[in-house]
């Protein structure tokens, strides 16, 4: 590692410690030759994403709009951005395991609306509206009596 100040290779570690969630190593190095001090990230790399999207298309795979998504589908609706923040880091995790470098992005659209139904399921109908595109009421309709169904399968009483 070559210091900042004085290009001189030789340093020392004097603290090490986990950063990012334990994602990172954050490390206190010092200059053997100028002893000034600077510190390190060190992180593993992680393969990049690809999504496949609907029309054939490939982008990057990209938390902050699959956030956004989740914002405006949870738009007045008693639902904190820490708890989708959440949800978009166990979206990311679920399709990472997968092991694979390309993911379709309806295959991601299935998962985020697993993990958002228990948390509101008015924003679950906004989110599958927009992602599943439907086309006329009679396919609104037929989402939204599957969502009952389930709901009173649940034994709960209907919310919506």
């Amino acid at each position: 590692m070559k210091c900042p100040y004085c290009d001189y290779s030789g340093t020392k570690v004097l603290d090490s410690r986990a950063a990012n969630e334990n994602k990172s190593i954050r490390r206190r190095r010092e200059c053997e030759k100028c002893q000034k001090r600077f510190t390190t990230f060190e992180m593993v790399e992680e393969t990049p994403l690809i999504v496949i999207k609907k029309d054939g298309s490939r982008e990057e795979f990209n938390r902050e709009k699959m956030l956004r998504g989740l914002i405006r589908a949870c738009e007045k609706r008693p639902v904190s951005v820490e708890r989708l923040e959440m949800i978009v880091s166990e979206v990311e995790k679920q399709i990472r395991t997968t092991a694979h470098a390309e993911v379709d992005s309806r295959e991601i659209g299935e998962i985020v609306m697993s993990e958002l139904y228990p948390v509101d399921e008015v924003a679950y109908i906004r989110f599958a509206s927009v992602y599943r595109q439907f086309k006329d009421i009679d396919m609104f309709m037929k989402e939204l009596t599957e969502l009952l169904s389930k709901h009173q399968a649940g034994g709960e009483a209907t919310k919506l």
